[in-house]
């Protein structure tokens, strides 16, 4: 599965994706393009998942019919999402097409 990770996720959650192709917004040169751009340029570039720190996606996005997950951490804080990689690593694994997820992040 290709997984893209936005802008505020730290980038050493990368390591906890084995077995996914992952790629950063930054790495992409996309770090710049606006939600709604950056949802349709991974979707036409064939990502299955965005993982972001971006909380307010979905009340500024209309989500529906996209194709692509979206994971949202609640937090840019690595110590903190460190502690709940594996829950981050879980849901990316089962992630339907199409979902909104939530990750706490305490």
């Amino acid at each position: 599965m290709r997984v893209l990770l936005d802008q505020g996720v730290p980038v050493p959650l990368r390591k906890y994706l084995s077995g996914h192709q992952v790629a950063t917004t930054f790495e992409l040169g996309w770090s710049k393009l606006k939600n709604g751009d950056l949802l349709q340029k991974a979707e036409e570039d064939g990502f299955s998942v965005l993982v972001t720190t971006d909380q307010n996606l979905r009340y500024q996005q209309n989500l529906a019919g996209r194709k692509i997950a979206i994971i949202v951490l609640a937090t840019t804080s690595w110590p903190r999402i460190e502690r709940v990689v594996e829950s981050v690593a879980k849901a990316v694994d089962a992630v339907a097409l199409g979902s909104y997820v939530e990750i706490p992040v305490p």
